[in-house]
């Protein structure tokens, strides 16, 4: 089967970028001495996690329950589940670990701390937690000099198993050299906290920091025993846009079809419209806005200058970034094109499998993915 057998629109991965991705990553992280642990987040496949890490090799990342359940049917035990707890999480969480999950959740809160206490003793087992710390003012945590660091230690005792944190701010970069700064707060922050809750005697083994642009620009892990990193392995638009990685090295794209022209616009309509690319327009802050996606010819390359400008349900608009004239000769009805996204986890969300190709248009398996919680 080829790409042109397909229906479109239908997700694109090129193994070949996804492979050379992973590779990266791997050597990156192993060299500045701490241990990855891929978020699985972005992929929700099986099929691709299993060439970032066995199953039973190394630990994993999820942000859903259902996530968690797969992967460790799937054979993967050691998992983080790196969304902040709700108490009616619980006992699906008591659950899986009953079945032999090693299963650790986050939280960054006294309510959320005394819940997991409360279930911990109702069960008489422990329910291993990782204390959120907020690094950059970005999402959720709590602050390093904020008391209630230790106070949540107390409040787990026996299930505290260490300290994590996103730099999430990192998104917001305007170049390689703040993307550097965020990594070094990412790190002495989560390592200074881990520090406050050995000195009060609270056991803190695991410090996991992780985003894709500080674990791509780190300088230094001292103190970190993980790093967890998710879109690196599609890499997407705006990655490109921070400066993380190449346009080339995106292994993800929307395989869609020419179904009309509008000249007098200068448009080319396709069926892939925002059901097919997601509405993410993160670009659309950065330098360049690439619309709702690059688009490409059917091997994947870049061209014209063509982006998807709009989007509605299910059709795409493509035009020139500049507004110019386009030879609608050129892509006449039928035209298969490929479209770079813009956000690797939401147009990968939209579709329930990956057409895995490796530098051609020949279709070498098909990798089912899920969704939900």
């Amino acid at each position: 089967m080829t790409l042109r057998d397909l229906e479109t629109p239908a997700l694109i991965l090129d193994r070949g970028k996804l492979d050379q991705n992973l590779a990266a990553m791997r050597d990156r992280v192993i060299g500045l001495g701490a241990t990855l642990r891929p978020h699985v987040k972005t992929a929700k496949s099986v099929d691709v996690v299993r060439r970032a890490v066995r199953p039973g090799a190394g630990g994993i990342t999820v942000s859903t329950l259902k996530e968690a359940e797969q992967f460790f049917a799937a054979g993967y035990r050691d998992i983080l589940y790196a969304v902040g707890i709700a108490p009616n999480k619980l006992e699906h969480v008591a659950a899986l670990r009953r079945q032999g999950c090693d299963l650790t959740v986050i939280l960054d809160n006294l309510e959320a701390a005394a819940a997991v206490a409360d279930k911990s003793a109702a069960l008489g087992t422990t329910l291993p937690v990782l204390i959120e710390i907020d690094s950059d003012g970005h999402r959720a945590g709590v602050k390093p000099d904020d008391t209630r660091l230790l106070e949540i230690g107390r409040v787990l005792g026996a299930n505290l198993r260490g300290v994590m944190t996103h730099a999430g701010g990192s998104y917001d970069c305007q170049s390689i050299r703040e993307i550097r700064v965020y990594a070094d707060r990412e790190r002495a922050q989560a390592v200074l906290c881990a520090e406050k809750l050995r000195a009060a005697g609270l056991r803190c083994p695991i410090v996991s920091v992780g985003s894709t642009p500080t674990a791509t620009y780190a300088q230094s892990l001292a103190g970190v025993t993980e790093v967890r990193v998710g879109v690196y392995m599609f890499f997407d638009l705006f990655m490109a846009g921070l400066g993380v990685c190449a346009p080339s090295d995106i292994a993800l794209s929307v395989l869609c079809s020419v179904i009309g022209h509008q000249p007098g616009k200068h448009w080319i309509i396709t069926d892939a419209g925002w059901m097919a690319l997601s509405r993410d327009r993160g670009t659309a802050g950065q330098k360049v806005d690439q619309g709702y996606g690059v688009v490409c010819d059917i091997n994947g390359e870049p061209m014209d200058d063509l982006i998807v400008s709009g989007a509605n349900q299910e059709h795409g608009i493509v035009s020139r970034r500049d507004g110019g004239i386009i030879d609608a000769a050129r892509y006449p009805v039928g035209t298969l094109l490929r479209v770079l996204p813009n956000h690797a986890c939401a147009t990968a969300a939209q579709h329930g499998a990956y057409h895995v190709v490796d530098g051609t248009t020949y279709v070498q398996w098909v990798w089912p993915r899920f969704s939900g919680w």
